[in-house]
């Protein structure tokens, strides 16, 4: 076969059942589900498919990658969009020639920051694979330039957070598509060309837990009949969810809901038949347009000033508040100082307009 005439392409959707079919049927992890953002490629030679592959969302957590990158997990939540993790490559049996996998592996990753953009409106700048050591030695991976980065530490994700136990270390391969991917990822402040979408950053275990604590003086203006939340859990439920990037009451409440049983455990949600709820957007909405701003003000910047160190530099931003008007008719400006590294708003102060 020559080499030169495969071609790499991405699936379109007509061909998408078929490939999931070809997965399931040669792949030992079977079909991959195409959730968030995904794309499949397929290599063609005269018309015949010859490889399959799929990317899709990076891991969450890798120790080895993550210390190769040298980020710190303030970073990681906002950043990990621009990984791409491959989470299928599969030879089809007929296909099996000397240096096919690692030409399919080139010229997909050559193509692949261009048509990510495309799709999905940002770039990609690494993308990462793991390799299962009792099957696969990851010599293809190799003869693509990919680096070998060491064994993950094996835990899997589930519903509950992760795995007790970590029964399958993988090989962890990365192939950076640009050369500054390190630099990139690690650098204390991202690129604007790089951002996507609001700030957000990564809440860690104890910082969940903190925050109901700063609440817990703040009055209910809830009547005692009916109350279903603890109002320290709501608060910093939205406050968590805002701090993770969440603008506005809906993409709270899909926020919480997605939670974990250990995160809303963490948030001391009210448990009920052996489960922990989370509270539904209108809650959320009427409990935060009700509580005095006042006191709620106070209690965040309190978590602010715990949290404060964490920060080594500061940004100042003004913003014009829309249909906000004073009592002399001029609209309401509002000047904040937020943290570089947590997205912390430190402080905030209302003006109007000087005339």
């Amino acid at each position: 076969m020559p080499l030169g005439e495969i071609r790499v392409c991405p699936v379109r959707q007509s061909e998408e059942g078929r490939f999931q079919q070809l997965l399931d049927a040669h792949h030992y992890l079977g079909a991959v589900p195409k959730i968030s953002e995904t794309l499949w490629y397929a290599a063609d030679y005269r018309g015949e498919w010859v490889a399959l592959l799929s990317f899709s969302a990076a891991a969450w957590k890798c120790t080895v990658r993550d210390e190769w990158i040298g980020w710190d997990y303030r970073h990681q939540y906002d950043r990990l969009k621009l990984i791409a993790n491959n989470s299928r490559f599969l030879i089809l049996p007929q296909w099996h020639l000397a240096n096919l996998g690692s030409t399919v592996l080139s010229r997909c990753a050559r193509r692949l920051g261009e048509d990510w953009r495309k799709r999905f409106g940002h770039p990609l700048v690494l993308v990462e694979t793991f390799v299962d050591p009792t099957r696969f030695h990851g010599t293809v991976y190799r003869a693509a330039n990919w680096l070998y980065l060491g064994q993950s530490r094996g835990y899997s994700r589930t519903r509950e957070g992760y795995s007790a136990t970590a029964p399958s270390p993988k090989k962890v391969f990365v192939k950076a598509l640009q050369a500054d991917a390190r630099t990139v990822l690690a650098r204390p402040v991202l690129d604007p060309s790089y951002r996507i979408g609001a700030p957000r950053i990564m809440l860690t275990a104890d910082q969940m837990r903190s925050l109901p604590d700063f609440f817990a003086d703040i009055p209910d203006p809830r009547r005692s009949q009916g109350r279903r939340h603890p109002l320290p859990a709501v608060l910093a439920i939205a406050a968590g969810a805002i701090l993770c990037g969440m603008r506005g009451y809906k993409a709270i409440a899909e926020w919480a809901n997605n939670l974990t049983p250990k995160a809303r455990q963490r948030f001391r949600c009210r448990r009920s038949g052996g489960q922990y709820l989370v509270p539904c957007q209108f809650t959320i909405r009427d409990l935060l347009i009700r509580v005095d701003p006042a006191r709620l003000d106070r209690a965040l910047q309190g978590w602010n000033a715990t949290y404060a160190q964490e920060d080594e530099s500061l940004a100042i931003d003004g913003k014009t508040m829309c249909n906000a008007i004073d009592d002399q008719g001029h609209q309401t400006q509002i000047m904040s100082v937020v943290g570089h590294h947590t997205k912390i708003c430190y402080t905030q102060k209302k003006s109007a307009p000087c005339r």
